[in-house]
């Protein structure tokens, strides 16, 4: 199988999808057609992320989640419009449309990862998704389920694969100020990964700088509710987390937030910047 193969099975199972809809007689996707992007699976990068000022040495190489590992490939699913304008009128309380697209969204993601990764071992294709693999791990806090490394302490957050990050490696997009990633198809959506053992080249990416995208705007800094992000620093997760989590018992039994990715230059693309 050869890259344009690989987009056609991942866009075929997406297109297909019978779960791909908002709740409701009117029929509403949640997601709008995916971007694809690839590198190496022994890309510089997955090595530089284990360092502690980026991720830490938790954060899983491809190699490690799955042996003989020669491909990741990232994949951007963007909210759709409905689900992107009803929370762009929201200011501290989260749509319903975007809580369901996170949650029963995230479950879609899931099941189609799952499907990909059946077809693609059908065809002798050996494939992870660090996602739904038992050995994934996060914490936040420094709590959860990593422990062991004496980098972690109570400011300490972060996963044993970071989609954002695979998808920065992928030439997908740069980090924005609220640490999401910018694409062509803008932020507002959800990232999944697949590590194969198929040799597939990778795509360039066409920026160097890890927020390249952004335009330092400081929308974002406005749409936050709890003040996480400033132009010093990005996103607080220590400030942005306790939110999130208290949106569990709020929103119950859905959670989360998104506020800064809506409403914002970067929330359909990339944003021009000032001259």
């Amino acid at each position: 199988m050869d890259k344009n193969g690989l987009k056609t099975l991942l866009l075929d199972i997406f297109r297909k999808a019978p779960d791909n809809r908002l709740p409701g007689e009117e029929k509403r996707p949640i997601y709008d057609e995916p971007l694809i992007g690839f590198a190496s699976a022994d890309d510089a990068l997955f090595e530089e992320y284990k360092k502690p000022d980026v991720i830490g040495p938790w954060h899983m190489s491809p190699e490690e989640w799955l042996s003989g590992a020669k491909c990741v490939v990232s994949i951007f699913y963007p909210f759709s419009e409905d689900v992107r304008s009803a929370h762009r009128q929201s200011r501290e309380t989260i749509a319903f449309e975007w809580l369901w697209a996170r949650v029963e969204g995230q479950a879609l993601l899931d099941s189609m990862m799952k499907q990909a990764v059946q077809e693609l071992e059908a065809m002798g294709i050996r494939a992870v998704v660090p996602a739904i693999d038992p050995r994934f791990k996060a914490m936040q806090g420094g709590k959860g389920g990593i422990q062991g490394y004496a980098e972690i302490n109570e400011s300490s957050f972060g996963s044993t694969w970071s989609e954002r990050h695979a998808a920065y490696a992928c030439g997908l997009g740069t980090f924005g100020l609220s640490k999401g990633i910018i694409t062509e198809k803008g932020m507002a959506g959800r990232f999944a990964s697949i590590i194969l053992d198929l040799e597939i080249e990778a795509d360039e990416r066409p920026y160097t700088d890890i927020y390249e995208y952004c335009s330092k705007c400081g929308a974002c800094i406005r749409r936050c509710p709890v003040g996480a992000i400033s132009l010093e620093k990005g996103k607080d997760h220590n400030i942005c987390g306790p939110w999130v989590d208290q949106s569990k018992q709020t929103y119950a039994p859905r959670y989360g937030c998104g506020l800064c990715q809506t409403a914002v230059p970067c929330e359909y693309g990339i944003p021009k910047k000032a001259k």
